[in-house]
């Protein structure tokens, strides 16, 4: 998952930051195969459940709970492992592959 931190993104769990990218890219499917934890291959629209606690910084002791599930994920060629854009309680992050399981 990551935050905005004025016109940066950053990662909650490297703090790796970098500057925002236009959301439209031009990429085939058959480019990249994105798995999770597991090794199942994920998809466009596919539901994953959180299995590592994510701290969200700049919220205070705003957590994403283990266990979590999101719905409609779409993936993305993101900077380092931050391959998944998704919507979690209203707000649209970006999360590693390594820390969600299909469902």
């Amino acid at each position: 998952m990551t935050y905005e931190m004025g016109s940066l993104l950053v990662c909650p769990l490297c703090a790796h930051e970098w500057a925002s990218v236009a959301e439209a890219t031009d990429e085939s499917p058959a480019e990249a195969v994105i798995t999770d934890a597991f090794g199942s291959v994920l998809a466009d629209g596919d539901t994953v459940t959180i299995i590592k606690g994510l701290k969200v910084k700049g919220g205070g002791s705003n957590v994403i709970k283990v266990g979590t599930r999101v719905r409609d994920i779409r993936l993305r060629n993101g900077v380092g492992d931050h391959d998944i854009e998704a919507r979690i309680e209203g707000v649209t992050t970006q999360l590693k592959s390594s820390v969600v399981k299909k469902a």
